[in-house]
């Protein structure tokens, strides 16, 4: 993700990222754009909490825009971690009734089978990626969003945070401090020992990691 030139050569590669605002994470659509990907069989996989509306087409049309050619396109609907949106208890409480295993596994299944189910992108799909994805999705990641994030006196400066973010967007010294290219993943939020950060209109006090990837596996992918 940090490299300039990426060059991935394989007989099957797949991108997994969250949906954000029906839209790829910044950071993602930058490495699609200077990624040369060389595969039989190409997937795309989304995770989404409230919905994927035209995450599909929207990576189907970034894909080809960075001349990657997509064979496999689709969603997982997970634990939304999104805290101006949701209460994040009820997220984790309601986590069984989505099925998250099963999905994975129609999902593997369906990619083991080399399957195909990329369509074209319609006109209804590009007016909706117009206004969802590059109204709602530039709002959202604009970059600065770190800016107002509340650090409390819970705080021990352990560093945590900073390590834990994939954009290289936070430091800690005397005091934690954010930059200007915030990716909005709430890294820093969910993995704080303390729960010393905050946003101002948070919707939950709770906090949210998942259980099958340890904090040492994240800390040491992005290093």
């Amino acid at each position: 993700m940090k490299k300039d030139k990426i060059e991935v050569t394989d007989e099957t590669v797949g991108i997994i990222c969250p949906v954000y605002a029906g839209e790829m994470p910044r950071m993602v659509r930058s490495f699609l754009a200077k990624a040369s990907i060389q595969a039989n069989y190409i997937f795309f996989i989304y995770t989404y909490g409230m919905s994927s509306s035209v995450a599909k087409p929207n990576a189907i049309s970034a894909a080809e825009k960075a001349g990657i050619k997509l064979d496999y396109v689709n969603t997982i609907k997970m634990v939304d971690n999104y805290l101006p949106g949701f209460e994040v208890k009820n997220q984790i409480d309601t986590a069984v009734q989505k099925n998250i295993e099963g999905q994975i596994e129609t999902v593997c299944r369906d990619i083991e089978q080399h399957k195909q189910n990329v369509h074209g992108i319609n006109l209804f799909h590009k007016a909706g990626i117009a206004i969802i994805g590059n109204t709602m999705g530039r709002a959202l990641l604009k970059g600065n969003n770190a800016k107002s994030y509340i650090v409390n006196d819970q705080c021990i400066k352990c560093g945590i945070c900073a390590k834990v973010c994939p954009a290289n967007n936070i430091t800690v010294k005397d005091k934690v401090c954010f930059s200007d290219h915030c990716e909005v993943c709430y890294a820093c939020l969910h993995h704080c020992p303390k729960n010393a950060i905050h946003l101002k209109n948070e919707r939950s006090s709770v906090r949210f990691r998942n259980e099958h990837i340890t904090l040492k596996e994240i800390i040491d992918a992005n290093q």
